[in-house]
């Protein structure tokens, strides 16, 4: 029987937001909306050189192969 009062103590824990491994989701969503943040922060003004390098990475490979 204790076994059992300990696994209903932990779930209802975890319900009421009591457990402390639960994480912190809203630290994760700030680093994701930074990361976008900063990618586009860089593509826009580069945009053009970027899209150039790569297309000229990518005919360098598929014509210059011989």
């Amino acid at each position: 029987m204790p076994v059992l009062t300990l696994v209903v103590t932990a779930l209802l824990d975890r319900l009421r937001g009591e457990d402390p491994e639960r994480g912190d989701v809203p630290g994760w969503v700030m680093i994701t909306v930074m990361t976008a943040a900063l990618v586009l922060a860089i593509l826009i003004p580069f945009r053009t050189a970027i899209v150039e390098a790569v297309q000229t990475a990518l005919s360098s490979v598929t014509s210059g192969a011989g």
